[in-house]
């Protein structure tokens, strides 16, 4: 991959960013390697006080719903997938989903976040009448589901173009799109830990169309593993250049980025060393500097721990995610994720100094707690 320039100075991109002016590739490159993590976190925090000056950090009350683990993509940080016939292979059938629903409703959640493998007995079918049974028993869910490599799988299957899917999908109730399935977006590092699930170009063209339909979608970065600052760069500036067409075109567009990081537990990528959490909030707060047309940066507490999420919102972030209710993909590793009532997420939240809000998927205040 391109090589990108470092002989700039420090300072000057240190002003750029405080005068409010948008840095290039090279000179995030040059923050990232050469800025120690507090002047990052202090330059992230600025720029998130410019952009939410009234102080509030918001939350999502959802279910993170695995539909099914069988999977062919065989991504080497997965220790969630499994194959078809397998003793453990599962599909949820739609009633099991519905009671999974009652329970998210019970908690005053807005948000159905479902997210499965590439399971090849899935036809399109059986998302629509899915999303169609879920509107009808839950119409005020809003229903944020399906990756993009999920969404170009049922593609394939079918014969379908990708907008035309997401069309169909969006007719029957689909509302938004999720970010998974990013990981790092650089072919470099995909041909390596997930060669057979969608090429970068191919997961932006998923939410070019979703945006192009008027439809919401995030996105997000799975980093910590085997990529390098210039792949984390170019990840930025391939979903910062989405966003400036996506805001042009005044459809959709992303409302929200999150990094993760990733866990080992079960998986062929095990041998590498887990992230430290400073190399998170490096992540963070470059993301925060970088995506400038990005209104919305959510701190991890579901890799990160509940200790570490709530410091993530001095570093850049206004958000810190979601109740998670159910989640079982990070969980399949070992890792234990924490599923706090919404009245002790807003407590960690004003414990961290700032005015905790329920918000909705698209970053609607739905509540404050003061």
């Amino acid at each position: 991959m391109e090589i990108y320039k470092t002989d700039l100075d420090l300072n000057t991109v240190i002003d750029k960013i405080i005068k409010g002016d948008r840095i290039t590739e090279e000179e995030g490159l040059k923050l990232f390697k050469e800025a120690d993590l507090l002047t990052l976190g202090r330059l992230a925090d600025y720029v998130r006080r410019k952009k939410h000056p009234e102080n509030i950090v918001t939350f999502v009350v959802d279910r993170n719903v695995n539909y099914t683990n069988v999977c062919v993509a065989g991504c080497k940080f997965c220790a969630f997938q499994t194959k078809k016939g397998s003793p453990d292979a599962y599909t949820l059938d739609f009633d099991q989903i519905y009671r999974k629903i009652e329970e998210l409703v019970q908690w005053g959640g807005t948000t159905l976040l479902m997210q499965g493998g590439l399971n090849p007995d899935l036809r399109i079918d059986f998302y629509t009448d899915l999303f169609k049974g879920i509107k009808e028993r839950f119409p005020d869910i809003q229903i944020h589901s399906l990756s993009a490599s999920e969404i170009y799988y049922i593609s394939k299957i079918e014969g379908i173009p990708i907008p035309e899917v997401l069309k169909i999908l969006h007719q029957s109730g689909l509302d938004s799109l999720p970010g998974g399935g990013a990981e790092i977006l650089s072919d470099e590092v995909r041909s390596k830990i997930s060669s057979n699930k969608v090429s970068t170009q191919v997961w932006l063209e998923v939410h070019r169309s979703a945006h192009n339909l008027g439809m919401k979608t995030t996105a997000t970065m799975m980093c910590g593993h085997i990529e390098e600052p210039e792949h984390i760069i170019e990840h930025l500036s391939h979903i910062r250049k989405l966003q400036d067409d996506s805001l042009k075109n005044k459809k959709g567009y992303f409302t929200a980025f999150i990094p993760w990081t990733f866990q080992k537990g079960g998986t062929r990528l095990d041998h590498i060393e887990t992230a430290t959490t400073v190399y998170y909030l490096k992540v963070l707060s470059i993301s925060r500097i970088f995506l400038d047309n990005f209104d919305n940066i959510q701190s991890s507490h579901v890799t990160q721990t509940m200790k570490i999420g709530p410091v993530g919102l001095h570093f850049g972030a206004n958000d810190l995610g979601s109740t998670m209710i159910e989640e079982n993909v990070v969980a399949s590793t070992g890792w234990k994720v924490a599923s706090p009532r919404p009245e002790k997420m807003a407590k960690i939240i004003k414990e961290a100094g700032f005015r905790p809000a329920q918000r909705d998927t698209y970053y609607n205040i739905i509540r404050y707690f003061d």
